[in-house]
């Protein structure tokens, strides 16, 4: 699977336990706005709604009873390693 680089950044940020918090202005309404938090909780300027959509569409993250947007087995299985894994 082609996954670019930001879209790999994000999901080792995720894979080491970031999350994406999303927020919605109605319930059941679209995603407006979203923040990527490193798991040490400093933002990931590299995701926006496009890379958002991009993972998304692809399953490679998941978000479970409406919480945070974490990384799904999917996304775990495709992740490319990096040597200092950060």
């Amino acid at each position: 699977m082609n996954i670019s680089k930001r879209e790999q950044r994000v999901l080792h940020v995720l894979a080491q336990g970031g999350r994406i918090v999303h927020d919605r202005p109605e319930a059941g309404g679209k995603i407006v706005a979203i923040t990527c938090f490193t798991r040490d909780g400093l933002v990931l300027s590299d995701c926006d709604l496009d890379v958002f959509g991009r993972l998304r569409r692809r399953r490679l993250i998941e978000s479970r009873n409406g919480g945070p947007y974490r990384i799904s087995h999917r996304g775990r299985l495709s992740v490319r390693a990096q040597p200092d894994n950060r």
